[in-house]
């Protein structure tokens, strides 16, 4: 991943967001407990794992994933997800020949029901510009290196409709569980800058 995209890894913002936070509290503005929840509703209730545990069912059950396809708010909605930015989903199939790809090229838009916050990269200009005009090469810059047979399909997403990529299933994850494919799944895999592959010695029996 290139300079233009990483996430800043400086341990400075967030000391400087805990003393903002004490001040605030001292001063009465804010209520920590309330923060707690708001803390905790994106650690826990919302975030690329919800993402990952819908990919893995699509990945083992048939019916769910043909749902999923047909209408990505209502198969989530099933599992007990959704809720704000998640009413209107479209589910985007990686298969042989085809990869997806999201992007806002307006603002930032992305589908925090089953992704949680998006990623500082994604937000950025050089990445919503170069998504369009250059996807092939952004992908590279990711690691992601497809060959001229795969068509790269750009999705923009937008308030009212936002993407979501649902990545291929590995080969050699034949009979693995539900939670043991679900932790193979990456953001950046839903995302589409991402691809998903079995660790070494995938088919061995899990621990």
């Amino acid at each position: 991943m290139s300079g233009d995209f990483k996430d800043p890894r400086e341990p400075g913002p967030a000391l400087r967001v805990k003393a903002l936070e004490e001040l605030l509290s001292a001063k009465g503005i804010i209520d920590p407990a309330a923060l707690d929840v708001l803390v905790d509703t994106y650690e826990t209730k919302v975030g690329p794992h919800i993402g990952a545990r819908v990919t893995a069912r699509a990945w083992v059950d048939r019916d769910f994933r043909q749902r999923l396809l047909e209408d990505g708010a209502q198969a989530i909605g099933e599992m007990g997800f959704g809720g704000m930015q998640g009413e209107d989903l479209m589910f985007l199939p990686n298969e042989p020949g085809v990869h997806n790809m999201i992007v806002c090229t307006l603002c930032s838009c992305y589908p925090w029901a089953v992704l949680g916050l998006p990623p500082t990269w994604y937000k950025s200009a050089p990445y919503r510009s170069r998504a369009v005009s250059d996807p092939r090469g952004v992908l590279r810059e990711f690691g992601v290196d497809l060959g001229n047979d795969v068509e790269v399909r750009v999705w923009d997403s937008t308030a009212e409709l936002r993407y979501v990529v649902l990545p291929e299933r590995p080969a050699g994850t034949e009979g693995w569980s539900q939670d043991r494919l679900a932790a193979i799944v990456t953001r950046d895999a839903l995302i589409g800058t991402g691809l998903i592959r079995a660790p070494d010695g995938a088919g061995a029996p899990a621990p």
